[in-house]
């Protein structure tokens, strides 16, 4: 009877399993992460580094700062440059200061003298020519010298009123136009140096940083390396006898090691292109067959629970 009772005990355990192989219908495959690396456009030594290997950062989180006196000096600059363009602008709105004026009407006031005093001359010098007591050139001296001073007096009324003016239209938009370029110039200078403060452009882990307070970091060069959520996806493979039954925004079922419940995904990238299983797949089909590459998204917030390179069990969502 012991015998027999290992007999059946044997035989349960055989179908059970050959049940669980029959039944077990996931894929492997394996979590993956697009990471965002972060670097300054300019060159520059590494002045201060904000974050460290693992910790989290919102958007907006300062992450590292390059050295910045070549920067700062050159907005300081194109600062005053902008104010010294916009004074000129202010300046040529103005009429001229009150003692310019003043200077100039007193001007005018000599002249009016100089042609009232002109005009009796000439009146006097008529009266003799007509009594034959002077020559007709005598008076054609004090007619010329009266059409002088008349003369003066014009200009002067007219630098007057041009005095109480502002400079010409086209001065004006010239210098409007020297003010637009140099604030253009002042927002370049801003922003190289707002390139040498860098902010992470999204919430996520930081995964790695390469270099260290102090170094030389090249122009263009990562500087952080960052992981945020939504960039980790689900990597599986299907053999070309499953294609045809998934499509763009079906949902699976992801399992890993430490979930405490399957996560749901939405397949995002189906490759229109089949391919030989890669060795370093964990898949139990035949290594000859050719398979095709899925890829799927779970939330962000599930996306957490997933780590680049781990192994997953996914299951299709029929």
């Amino acid at each position: 009877m012991k015998t027999l009772r290992y007999v059946w005990l044997l035989l349960l355990a055989v179908l059970f399993a050959d049940c669980g192989n029959k039944t077990d219908n996931a894929l492997q495959g394996y979590a993956e992460g697009e990471y965002v690396r972060v670097a300054a456009p300019f060159a520059g030594s590494l002045q201060n580094l904000q974050v460290k290997r693992g910790s989290q950062v919102k958007a907006g989180d300062p992450l590292f700062t390059l050295e910045q006196v070549n920067e700062a000096a050159a907005r300081r600059e194109a600062e005053e440059r902008v104010r010294n363009a916009e004074a000129q602008i202010a300046d040529l709105k103005k009429s001229r200061r009150p003692s310019e004026i003043d200077a100039v009407r007193a001007q005018l006031a000599q002249a009016r003298a100089s042609l009232k005093l002109s005009n009796v001359n000439l009146a006097r010098r008529e009266q003799l020519a007509a009594s034959n007591f002077i020559s007709k050139s005598s008076v054609d001296e004090a007619r010329a010298a009266a059409e002088r001073d008349r003369a003066r007096v014009g200009e002067l009324e007219a630098q007057v009123t041009t005095a109480q003016l502002a400079a010409r239209q086209d001065e004006i938009r010239a210098a409007e136009s020297n003010a637009a370029a140099a604030r253009a110039a002042l927002a370049q200078a801003d922003w190289k140096l707002a390139q040498k403060s860098v902010i992470a452009p999204l919430a996520g882990l930081v995964n790695d940083t390469n270099y260290v307070a102090g170094e030389w970091v090249p122009a263009g060069s990562p500087v952080v390396s960052l992981l945020p959520p939504q960039n980790i996806k689900v990597r599986f493979f299907v053999a070309e006898s499953a294609l045809g039954a998934l499509k763009m925004g079906d949902s699976i079922k992801v399992r890993c090691d430490g979930c405490a419940a399957p996560l749901v995904a939405q397949i995002t990238f189906i490759s229109p292109q089949a391919e030989y299983t890669p060795p370093v797949i964990y898949s139990r089909e035949t290594r000859t067959k050719l398979v095709y590459l899925i890829e799927a998204r779970t939330t962000p917030q599930d996306a957490l629970k997933l780590h680049p390179g781990q192994p997953v069990d996914v299951t299709l969502v029929r």
